[in-house]
This record gives structure tokens, C-alpha cells and sequence, in this order.
């Protein structure tokens, strides 16, 4: 296993902004994951699993410790079982899965980054969430020091969490995930831009659904595409808030224009994050310095040419205030900040 030093970030991140690593290693194999953990202890380093750089934000200054870049690679197919290494391209293996007649991640598609972040953050568009699917995470438990496999139901799935980003944040490694699909399943067409697309009685092919799903991302700037600069982005850059219905009948009665919601369970009701963005004064194409606002998606921060990781935050905390201030909704940020 090869350790290099001083490596820049930027060019491993969708937002092509970051900093140099002090230490950078690529891990192909489970034990190459834990080579790079022991390397860190032995020099009392943090470090910091990278995939697909698409929910990453890295600071300026770099990270002053190890990276460790996720390079296992293999799809292994049992039935209607399919194990995927972490650093299997998550677009790839939902074409992978589609072209073979399998469905339930046929809405994941155009979704960058690697299949190691899936179950981290439970990685969701379009009527689907992959926790539908996984029944398996395989991990480096950092403080068992040893490789183990997490049923779904001890990854403590809910909206946009896990286990591995909230109460064990840091402890485990996913070095490769189980999904269970549907042989010759029907697509999901539940949420209403792909209901639009296929009215009722149509029947669309798992392919023309993940294709649709691509050009719908594409119109919205959330699809990478290499030389557009609204693709220079980490996607959605905040959470969907989720409010009690007493807050969301003040913000309801407040606004000159109908506030949309979905129901959240027990009182709760989530908003749309872009909305709140909008309405506070944050439209497509807003521009602030070398940052700005995508000008097909609100929730959408990009890099305009040269920005900072301090450009994009100042511009993030500026929308965050502007929210908080006009609908008292605390904003969360999606992506990873590093450094």
C-alpha cells in the first residue's frame, strides 16, 4: 500500500475545492482499509474515508491527517442479491442493476459518488431511499479492529441518517453493501416529476424510468456532467427541514404564497429546504463573489470559477440567517465539511 504526501483534495471533490491531505492512500481490498487505519494510529493522525467527493466539502487549509481514498471494486450477484464494494460507482451499478431487469434503485440513477456512501447518509430521490434495499453493510469496525456485517435493521435508517453519520459517526468503515431487488420488479413512479413523464396507464421500462430520472437530474443541474459549470456543486446543500405542524401553520399563514409540505409522521411535517431558500430572498443564478446558487436548482451552491471553501460557506451561512430570520427554520447542511 503506497502513502503519499501533501495530496490535493480539489480534484477529488464535484466541487473541484479543497486543500492538501497530508497523508493520501487508496485502500482496494478490506485489508488495506485496516494498513491505512493502523498507519494513522501509529502517527496519532485522524483520518477521513473518501468516495466519490460528491458531499464534500474540503476546507482551504486542507486536512491534517490521512485521506483514504476507497478503491475496492466488484459487484458479486446471488439471485436477486447483489454485494457491491464501497468504491463501486453508484451510477454505475444502478445501470448495472437496471440493464439486468431489476428494480429498486431504478430512481437512485445519475446519483454521483461511490456505493460506500449509500447507507451512510441512506441515500434517497425520487420515491426511493436505499434502505428499502440494503440488507447488508459490510464494515471495518475501527474500534473492534475487526470486519464486520450490520443487518439493515442495526443501521439505524431514517431520512437523509444512519448509524454510520450519527450516534457511530467515525466508528466504522463501509467497505461494501447488500441490496436485495426485484427480478422483473415494476418502477417505482410515485413522486410527481416522473408522474408527469408517465401518466397513469403508461408502463415504463426500468430503463426508461433511470433514464428519465438522469435527464430530469441533468435539468436540474444535480447530474455531474464534466465542462458545465452548474455541475461544479455537492448537489443539495441542505436537509429538508422537518417542523412541528403548529410551525408550519405560522409559516403557512405568513407567506403570500401556498407553502408546500409532506406529511412527516406524529405532528411533523417536512418542507422543501428550496422553497424556504427561494423565499428568502436566494432565487437560481444568485451570485455571491467566486460563489453562487446553480441557475437550474435552488438548494444547489457552486462554484462559479476559483471559489473558496470559505466562499462557499460564507454564502451558505448568509442563506442559513436569511431562513432562519423570515421562517425561524434552522437549515442543515448536507454535505461533509473537511479540514
Amino acid at each position: 500500500m503506497h502513502f503519499e504526501e501533501f495530496v490535493t483534495l480539489a480534484p477529488y471533490t464535484t466541487l473541484h475545492i479543497g486543500g492538501p491531505a497530508r497523508w493520501f492512500a487508496e485502500a482496494r481490498t478490506d485489508e488495506e482499509v485496516a494498513e491505512a487505519v493502523r498507519f494513522a494510529r501509529a502517527r496519532a493522525l485522524p483520518f477521513f474515508v473518501l468516495g466519490g467527493g460528491s458531499n464534500l466539502l474540503v476546507r482551504d487549509a486542507g486536512f491534517a491527517g490521512l485521506v483514504i481514498h476507497m478503491g475496492l471494486r466488484g459487484i458479486r450477484q446471488d439471485e436477486g442479491r447483489f454485494a457491491v464494494a464501497a468504491g463501486e460507482a453508484w451510477d454505475s451499478f444502478v445501470s448495472h442493476a437496471v440493464e439486468r431487469g431489476y428494480a429498486g434503485i431504478e430512481c437512485l440513477a445519475g446519483i454521483p459518488g461511490t456505493v460506500g456512501a449509500t447507507p451512510v447518509q441512506n441515500v434517497g430521490a425520487y420515491g426511493q431511499e436505499v434502505a428499502e434495499t440494503i440488507v447488508r453493510v459490510r464494515a471495518f469496525d475501527t474500534k473492534t479492529d475487526k470486519i464486520v456485517d450490520l443487518a439493515a435493521a442495526e443501521c439505524g435508517f431514517a431520512y437523509r441518517r444512519s448509524l454510520f453519520n450519527s450516534v457511530k459517526r467515525g466508528r466504522y468503515i463501509v467497505t461494501a453493501v447488500t441490496y436485495a431487488l426485484r427480478a422483473a420488479g415494476e418502477p417505482r413512479l410515485s413522486y410527481a416529476d416522473l408522474q408527469r413523464r408517465f401518466p397513469a396507464g403508461t408502463r415504463p421500462t426500468l430503463e426508461e424510468v433511470s433514464e428519465t430520472v438522469r435527464e430530469i437530474r441533468q435539468g436540474k443541474g444535480m447530474l455531474i456532467v464534466e465542462g458545465e459549470p452548474d455541475c461544479r456543486s455537492a448537489g443539495s446543500f441542505f436537509k429538508n427541514p422537518v417542523v412541528e405542524q403548529a410551525h408550519y401553520a405560522r409559516i403557512a399563514g405568513d407567506a403570500a404564497a401556498a407553502v408546500p409540505s409532506y406529511p412527516a409522521g406524529e405532528g411533523r411535517v417536512k418542507l422543501p429546504a428550496a422553497w424556504l431558500v427561494e423565499h428568502a430572498g436566494f432565487p437560481k443564478g444568485y451570485t455571491m463573489g467566486r460563489a453562487g446558487i446553480s441557475s437550474r436548482h435552488t438548494l444547489a451552491l457552486i462554484n462559479r470559477g476559483e471559489a473558496t471553501a470559505d466562499d462557499v460557506l460564507a454564502l451558505a451561512e448568509r442563506i442559513k440567517a436569511a431562513v432562519r430570520e423570515k421562517f425561524g427554520v434552522e437549515l442543515e447542511m448536507e454535505p461533509v465539511v473537511l479540514g
